[in-house]
């Protein structure tokens, strides 16, 4: 199919089957050309809870057993050192960081697939995400959110784990992460979060001595918003303050994007890293779309914003034989030293454009 097929008119919204072939055609292109899924650390992991996004929207059985697949070749486990005396969680790529969000992210596609099973469950499937997450709980430190992009790694895994075991300390120790990371990291003018303690203006600035602020990581925040929302009970007594920063970043979003509908890499100074950038901009518009479609963001000022951005990302970001292009590398920063162009790719890039693909499917 050509690519001009996907090409949305002004104000025009595109099918539920226009949207799910182009989701099919990023992740089969995806899965056919990485046949071995995989470690479990968050790059890898990030692309799954994009494919288990592609399995609901979809029910493509291959994407689950792709899944599944990883979850075997990785024992259902992040970070596999048995020690806790040892468990750490500053920032680190071995077996000892058990504790480190950016091994946690991968429970949040078992716990989905253990979900997905039918009665009786296999409670080996939940073994390590339950010994990781009861110990992390239950220790005195609550500083475990300490660059933001663990606000997406963490936070829902605590939520879904809320909603298998039914224990409010669950919900509880998130609040107080989160509030750890709000506190220090969100940026109450601008609407949007620093990536971590480094980065705090006017210690740091950006390239033109502005606040900076890295696309893809107030993008991690605002997806992470999305998932612990979707988890939430009405009655939870913190649902309304996470609505409310969802509301401010969304608002924020409004007045910050590029007219060809994607966010730059350093959000608040273009020049810092001009031109498109996918990764960033598909968890906004995640975000955006399902605030929408949840009735939280109003319509008729944010329906221009979401149908720009996922102008970009269908036509733009999504390549014709089916590579999601102009993906930022693994970083940290809206780095300007770095190219990012229609070959730039990765893991986790397919991941968010997929979750940004499963809500716009549902955009009415």
């Amino acid at each position: 199919m050509s690519i001009e097929k996907f090409r949305l008119e002004k104000d025009a919204i595109m099918t539920k089957e226009e949207i799910i072939r182009i989701m099919k055609k990023a992740n089969d292109f995806w899965i056919d050309s990485h046949k071995n899924p995989g470690w479990a650390f968050w790059d890898e992991a990030v692309y799954f809870t994009g494919n288990m996004e592609a399995y609901y929207t979809t029910q493509d059985e291959a994407y689950r057993d792709y899944s599944i697949k990883w979850a075997q070749a990785n024992q259902w486990m992040g970070a596999k050192n048995s020690d806790k005396e040892t468990w750490r969680y500053s920032y680190g790529e071995t077996d000892e960081f058990v504790l480190f969000g950016d091994w946690e992210v991968s429970f949040q596609t078992y716990i989905d697939l253990y979900n997905l099973e039918e009665k009786p469950k296999d409670p080996n499937k939940l073994a390590r995400v339950l010994e990781v997450m009861d110990y992390q709980i239950n220790t005195k430190n609550n500083d475990y959110l300490w660059w933001i992009d663990g606000l997406y790694m963490v936070m829902p895994v605590l939520t879904k784990m809320y909603k298998v075991t039914g224990e409010q300390r669950y919900l509880d120790k998130l609040y107080v992460y989160y509030k750890y990371a709000k506190d220090r990291f969100f940026d109450e003018e601008t609407g949007f979060w620093y990536r971590d303690i480094k980065y705090i203006f006017p210690k740091h600035k950006s390239l033109n001595g502005k606040k900076e602020f890295w696309s893809r990581g107030s993008g991690w925040v605002f997806a992470a918003l999305v998932k612990v929302l979707k988890d939430l009970e009405d009655d939870n007594p913190h649902k309304a303050e996470f609505i409310e920063v969802l509301k401010t970043m969304a608002n924020s979003l409004i007045k910050t994007q590029d007219p060809q509908g994607y966010w730059t890499r350093s959000i608040l100074d273009s020049n810092q890293g001009p031109g498109p950038e996918t990764s960033g901009t598909a968890l906004f518009t995640y975000g955006l779309a399902w605030g929408i479609n949840n009735g939280i963001l109003e319509r008729k000022i944010y329906l221009g914003t979401l149908l720009r951005a996922w102008n970009y990302l269908a036509n733009t970001a999504l390549q014709p034989d089916g590579k999601v292009g102009y993906v930022q590398p693994i970083g940290e920063n809206p780095s300007p030293n770095i190219v990012v162009d229609a070959s730039s790719t990765s893991n986790f890039g397919v991941g968010v454009f997929l979750l940004a693909c499963s809500e716009m499917s549902k955009l009415r």
